[in-house]
Parts: C-alpha cells; structure tokens; sequence
C-alpha cells in the first residue's frame, strides 16, 4: 500500500498547522511547535508569497488529506462518494473522514497519532463487534463497539494512553477502558479543526 514516507513534521510546516501527524510531547512534536510558522524549505519565510484562489483551494485539501493520513486517488474517491448523497458534500465528506476506523482510534485516544491507529488496524490488533477489521478505511457506524485485542492493550504507546485519567474524547464516541462505542455519527461541529471544506468542494468541481 502507497504512503507517505517523508518527514512528517516538514507536511505540518507546510500547512501552517499541527496535523497531529507525531505523538503530543515527543522531541519531533516539540521541534515543530518551534518552528511552526516557517514554511519548510532553504528560504522559509521568505518564501511566502500571496496565493490565488486555487492554491487556497489546493492548499486546504491537500491539509486535510494529510491530516487524516490518505493520498489523493483515497481522498477524491471519499468526496465522489459524499457528492452522491444528499446535503452538503463538505460536511458529508468529513463524516466520512471521521468515520474511518483509524481516526476513531485516535479520536478516542487509544492511538498517539493517526499513523500508528493506522498500523494497529492493519496488524491485526483491533476488532468491530467482535470481529477482526484490517481495513484502516473501514466506516464505523451507530452502536458498533470497536475495541483491541488483550495482548495489543499491552503495547507501551497503548498502555500509556489507558492509563491516562486526563484524555478527553468526542462526544460522538464513549469509551470505558479499552471499549469504544459509536452513540451516533459525527457532526461538522465535532470537527474542531479549522477546516474550510467548501474550499475542498470548490477544488474538485472545477
């Protein structure tokens, strides 16, 4: 499967924002909150200069493309799927985002960073109702419990997380312990990331 292999911290300098692609406190993260509003690059701030209606467009889905850790054939297949329901694309295509397995295990934090829930789904260590799921891009849906396996609960980045009193996580979700429940779909309000989808919207309908 493609991915991205480059540095992580350079994407997030890219866009100006932390896309929570490294773990909160670790030496990467706290190197790019230093330096998080220069642009990658030799010249860095040098480099900006005023970006026209398209690279406003191109620059917020190429944001939240990486944010949510998906290349672009992935992406431009979720939207074409929002555009076929009724409503607002941005917002459905969001949900969509939202819905996908390895951001639900991040949202409810039992994943440091989307890359690593990634990696648990793909490796076995989590299970739907059940049932074992390696599919990162699998949609949850209302009631389904998404949980991991015990031995995956042992995992140090996991064990941390469990053991954490202070974590906070959606309201769309509930988590007691290892157990994730979905008590209903995920809203635009739930997104708190500053995101302009209608930007993304426009891109793709040119």
């Amino acid at each position: 499967m493609a991915r991205y292999t480059g540095p992580k911290n350079r994407l997030s300098r890219r866009e100006g924002i932390d896309l929570g692609l490294k773990t909160v406190g670790s030496k990467s993260h706290a190197s790019y909150l230093r330096r998080a509003n220069i642009p990658p690059g030799q010249h860095g701030a040098k480099g900006k200069r005023k970006v026209s209606g398209y690279g406003q467009q191109l620059r917020e889905k190429q944001k939240v493309k990486r944010m949510y850790g998906v290349l672009e054939r992935q992406f431009r297949k979720t939207f074409e799927r929002a555009k076929q329901w009724k409503g607002n694309t941005g917002e459905k295509l969001l949900e969509f985002m939202e819905r996908r397995l390895d951001n639900v295990l991040y949202r409810a934090s039992l994943a440091p960073t989307r890359a690593s829930a990634r990696q648990f789904v793909n490796h076995g260590h989590v299970t739907v109702d059940g049932a074992k799921v390696t599919i990162p891009s699998f949609l949850v849906d209302k009631d389904q419990v998404i949980t991991m396996k015990s031995k995956s609960l042992e995992i140090p980045a996991v064990r941390k997380l469990l053991e954490d009193k202070t974590i906070k996580v959606p309201e769309w979700v509930e988590r007691k312990g290892p157990f994730i429940k979905i008590v209903r779909l995920p809203e635009r309000s739930d997104v708190g990331e500053d995101i302009s989808e209608q930007l993304i919207v426009e891109y793709y309908s040119r």
